[in-house]
């Protein structure tokens, strides 16, 4: 496999930016075109964790794949309320960009996203609003229950207004507002995956196939659980996997090879 670190000036975000593709050596020159696998960081990480912490390139390294991950910094891949428009980039920019610089097929069936914590909800987010160009969606300890967490936090503002909440309660608060705005505005919108999974049953879209991953000892476990039990109650299939685990690095290590696996290419 080759390894290439890009930096490129994006037009909608205004700035620099990088990103790092594993691409198939024989790739180089060639006129085919490959499947193609967005892979997304988490809130802590930037382009370069899922290359520098994880065997990803072992796992790809007798796959026709080239695997594409992007740096979106905090911004849990949004057209921000108060910053950049990271959606628009990675959905509608990104896509654009990558397929001038590296030989990856356009066809919906040739097109993965997949994520960890923060960009498990990105894989997701990037695939229910836009189910006619991903046909697989990978989440791996997904930050799947954002619509109900800006919700607690707003009532958890409005009960604690006598200085009580912590600094560090006080700046992820500020974090997420400036983020995804209020509960009203986050709610029923590109940003709340439930309301997406049911508007594209409504309006007979099909779903791009799903798979789910979370550690059971991982603190988001409990909103993994309400989202695998949500899709199912829909009657939509999705591949389930839990094991012990935590939010760790070992965790995701071991679950992206299942997903490599599960892409099937």
């Amino acid at each position: 496999m080759a390894l290439i670190e890009c930096n490129f000036t994006s037009k909608v975000l205004e700035l620099s930016t990088d990103l790092l593709a594993v691409l198939p050596e024989k790739s180089i020159g060639s006129m085919k075109k490959y499947p193609v696998l967005y892979l997304l960081h988490g809130l802590s990480d930037d382009h370069t964790g899922w290359q520098r912490r994880t065997l990803i390139e072992n796992y790809v390294r007798d796959k026709e794949i080239v695997i594409i991950m992007p740096n979106v910094h905090r911004s849990f891949y949004t057209d921000m309320k108060n910053g950049y428009k990271y959606f628009e980039f990675v959905s509608e920019e990104l896509p654009s960009i990558v397929k001038e610089f590296f030989p990856i097929s356009d066809k919906r069936e040739d097109t993965f996203v997949a994520g960890l914590s923060m960009g498990g909800f990105g894989a997701m987010k990037l695939a229910l609003n836009y189910p006619d160009r991903y046909s697989k969606a990978a989440s791996l300890s997904g930050a799947l229950g954002m619509v109900k967490n800006m919700k607690e936090m707003e009532e958890y503002s409005s009960t604690n207004k006598d200085n009580s909440v912590s600094d560090n309660i006080t700046f992820r608060i500020n974090e997420m507002k400036n983020i995804f705005g209020s509960y009203g505005e986050i709610k029923e919108s590109c940003n709340d995956l439930f309301y997406l999974l049911d508007k594209n049953i409504a309006e007979g879209r099909e779903i791009p196939n799903l798979y789910q991953s979370c550690g059971t000892e991982d603190s988001l476990y409990d909103d993994n659980i309400r989202f695998r039990d949500y899709v199912k109650s829909k009657g939509i299939h999705i591949t389930y996997e839990e094991c012990e685990g935590d939010h760790t690095w070992d965790f995701w290590n071991k679950m992206i090879e299942h997903v490599i696996e599960w892409l099937d290419v």
